[in-house]
């Protein structure tokens, strides 16, 4: 277990081209995510399927639905959220992946998801220490997909960060949905 690095040298542009087509299939990324999570789901016309122009989102993070519609003024009610944020993973070990590996993290489906957009801007670069979804239900899996991604990628947790996931990962084998923090024996 480390601290948190500095965010020196830390750029957006550090993992490629925001919402590349990594899968090759056409599509960019950002609409990827929104055709997979988003329900009730229709496309712009003349884009073979590939831009989302409406769908309603179960929001995971929030527990409420959001009707998505494209457009200047109301595509940003759903975002597509980097469960382990891009400043984070920098910060924990990103910065030694080579380009194309910063690149896949940046456009991986286990860490992206379509979420509730203030709520994603809220979250901001925290990661499981500083911030947890006000979905009290969504918890478990939430930091078992920072922990998936943190170890494909070989990022590290700080021990506050530590501290937090197995304190719900262990109200998670509970059975319970309280989130107080609780040590292992």
């Amino acid at each position: 277990m480390k601290g948190r690095a500095p965010k020196t040298g830390y750029a957006r542009d550090e993992f490629g081209p925001a919402w590349a087509d990594i899968d090759q299939n056409g599509c960019d990324t950002r609409n990827d995510i929104l055709a997979r999570d988003l329900a009730d789901k229709t496309f712009k016309a003349g884009t073979n399927n590939c831009v989302v122009a409406s769908g309603v989102l179960a929001d995971k993070y929030t527990g409420t639905t959001i009707n998505f519609v494209r457009g200047q003024d109301t595509s940003s009610d759903v975002q597509i959220d980097h469960v382990v944020a891009l400043s984070d993973a920098w910060q924990k070990g990103a910065r030694r992946l080579s380009a194309d590996q910063r690149t896949q993290l940046a456009n991986d489906p286990l860490n992206l998801m379509a979420a509730d957009g203030p709520t994603n801007s809220a979250k901001g670069n925290n990661d499981a220490a500083t911030w947890l979804p006000p979905n009290k239900e969504f918890r478990c899996e939430y930091v078992a997909r920072q922990t998936a991604v943190k170890a494909k990628y070989t990022l590290w947790v700080t021990r506050a960060e530590h501290d937090a996931i197995n304190g719900i990962l262990v109200s998670c084998r509970a059975g319970t949905s309280d989130d107080r923090p609780r040590q292992l024996d």
